[in-house]
This record gives structure tokens, C-alpha cells and sequence, in this order.
């Protein structure tokens, strides 16, 4: 029997895992259950107070929701006005570098851009001329005509 189970043990010690990946495993498992543990007090806290809290806040909803609107369009409205102000430097940032002569990001779409729109200009003026003396020479016809 001792040599039949040996090929078997030694088949089963060949495939269990390292000593390291067990103890990465235990590591793991100690770390995922305490934060498992952890978040399931925090919901019961959590859970708990807002049963304690809710006749306090039945109470003072008619004073609590308008300050809450309140503090929220205040916190939106510094929150937009940060915003609109970060934009603001960062686009004078740009264009100074712009006007310098360095070359930030997208500066070769705007000098295209600004190319085609000279083109375009360009074009409509020499429309705009020739429909005019069409116009004229039109009106020339009308008069001699009469």
C-alpha cells in the first residue's frame, strides 16, 4: 500500500499551491474579510442613524430641504464659477502662447481654419466683383435698350 499512495502524495505535493501563493491567499482572505466585516458595521451604523434621524428630519424638513437647495445651488454656483475661471486662464494661457510664436496644441487647426476662411473671403470678394459688373453691364443694356 506504501508504494501505491506514494505516486499519489507525490502527485498532490507536485499540484498545492507555493508556500507564497498560500500565504498571498491568507493575506488576501484576512484583508477581504475584515473590509467585508467592516462595511457590513458601517451599513448597520448607517441604517441605525438614519432610523434614529428620520422623525428629527420629518420635523425640520419645511427649514432643511430649502436650506439644502440653498447650499446646493451656492456649491453648483462656485463650483461653475471655478470652472468658468480655469477655462478663462487656460485659453489666455494658449492664446499667449499662441501670439509669441510657440505652437500649443491645436494651433495648426486654427492657422488651417484660418486659411480656409481667408480662401473662402477671397472667393465671395471675387463673386461679389464679378456678379456687380454683371449687374452693371446688365443695367447698361436695360438704359441703351430704352
Amino acid at each position: 500500500m506504501s508504494d501505491q499512495s506514494r505516486p499519489m502524495t507525490k502527485a498532490l505535493y507536485e499540484k498545492a499551491p507555493s508556500t507564497r501563493q498560500a500565504v498571498k491567499f491568507l493575506t488576501a482572505a484576512t484583508i477581504g474579510g475584515t473590509l467585508l466585516f467592516l462595511s457590513g458595521l458601517t451599513l448597520t451604523g448607517t441604517v441605525i442613524a438614519l432610523i434614529m434621524a428620520t422623525p428629527v428630519l420629518v420635523l425640520f424638513s419645511p427649514i432643511l430641504v430649502p436650506a439644502a437647495i440653498a447650499v446646493f445651488l451656492a456649491t453648483i454656483g462656485f463650483l461653475v464659477s471655478g470652472g468658468c475661471g480655469v477655462t478663462a486662464i487656460t485659453v489666455l494661457t494658449w492664446i499667449y502662447s499662441y501670439v509669441k510664436g510657440k505652437h500649443p496644441p491645436g494651433a495648426d487647426h486654427l492657422d488651417y481654419a484660418r486659411t480656409k476662411i481667408a480662401d473662402k473671403a477671397r472667393d465671395m470678394t471675387e463673386r461679389a466683383k464679378e456678379y456687380g459688373q454683371y449687374v452693371q453691364q446688365k443695367a447698361q443694356e436695360a438704359t441703351q435698350a430704352s
